[in-house]
């Protein structure tokens, strides 16, 4: 999303994995890691099941999801151990450096910090600054409370093994959930006037709270598509970042790749939250600035949006891929 608002579409191309979990080291009986791979190639008929075999089959050839382009990987693992990086989990997002071959990072909260001002000579919209210094305190302050109790939260609920776990989650979950549309009555985003990169990490969660987390992590206590303040401030944010959101991805990827929760990988059919989204918002009445402006370079539309979003070359001065 801060690739798209920035305006870094020609300098840092996207390969975007594959949503469904599978062993990254399918030929060896003995290793039993499950975690990323890269899509197939487009007239591939391979299929697959879930990492259980009891759901599926699933096509290894899925739009938008391209065979990686280093080193010819299968897997997430791979590039890792391409690079002598096996310490730890083999994660998404990566920003990767294709000049020195190796992994710059791994922490999708460093990662859009980088793309907000490390890559401004090569931005279309450089002046955007989705972290400006005097908003920063604020912005610490509201990513203290909302990433562990909304962004972990929803995972803290989903994968807890006790009921005081989960309890103490889904509490914390719905105090925040409250206490976030408090503040949005009265501010259009989470600051204040201002779009940042605390609102893009928060829409994170709640584009797919009603899709996934309401069903699959049992956080029905709240629900943002039946909260006219959160919907409304979420289609804003959402009509900025459109081209960027893959929703037949994002539940495929939950309902399938977890088996202990969704044992035969069925993905439910509702409530269709892209087409709320894409309905008008009024959230510009709550700005003293009315609308903060951004040049969206002939942003694509949702209809046109994989040529751009997968298929855009790096520059020849910085050759970075995420």
């Amino acid at each position: 999303m801060v690739r798209h608002l920035k305006g870094l579409q020609d300098t840092i191309s996207v390969t975007i994995v594959h949503p469904t979990w599978q062993k990254t080291k399918p030929y060896d009986d003995e290793d039993t890691h499950m975690g990323w791979i890269f899509g197939a190639p487009k007239d591939s008929d391979e299929v697959f099941n879930n990492t259980s075999g009891k759901g599926g089959p699933f096509s290894a050839a899925l739009e938008g999801c391209d065979p990686n382009p280093l080193f010819d990987s299968f897997s997430i693992r791979d590039v890792y151990e391409r690079v002598g990086d096996t310490e730890g989990k083999y994660t998404v997002p990566i920003l990767f450096d294709t000049k020195k071959d190796t992994i710059v990072n791994n922490e999708s909260s460093d990662i859009i910090q980088m793309f907000n001002n490390r890559f401004n000579e090569f931005a279309k919209n450089p002046s955007l600054d989705l972290a400006p210094s005097a908003l920063k305190g604020k912005m610490q302050e509201v990513d203290d409370w909302i990433y562990p109790t909304i962004n972990d939260g929803v995972y803290r609920c989903g994968f807890a093994t006790s009921q005081p776990a989960y309890d103490q989650a889904i509490t914390e979950l719905t105090e925040s959930f409250d206490r976030i549309e408090r503040i949005l009555k009265a501010n259009r985003f989470i600051c204040g006037d201002q779009l940042t990169l605390s609102d893009i990490r928060l829409f994170a969660t709640l584009l797919r709270f009603d899709e996934v987390y309401v069903v699959y992590f049992k956080t029905n206590t709240r629900s943002v598509v039946h909260n006219p303040t959160l919907l409304n401030y979420c289609r804003e944010i959402y009509q900025m970042v459109a081209p960027t959101v893959i929703m037949f991805q994002i539940k495929q990827h939950y309902y399938t790749s977890h088996p202990k929760l969704n044992s035969y990988s069925v993905i439910p059919g509702g409530p269709n939250v892209i087409k709320l989204l894409e309905q008008p918002h009024d959230r510009a009445t709550l700005s003293g600035n009315k609308k903060q402006k951004i040049d969206f370079q002939e942003a694509p539309t949702l209809s046109n949006c994989w040529n751009s979003l997968m298929t855009a070359q790096p520059c020849q001065e910085t050759k970075s891929k995420k």
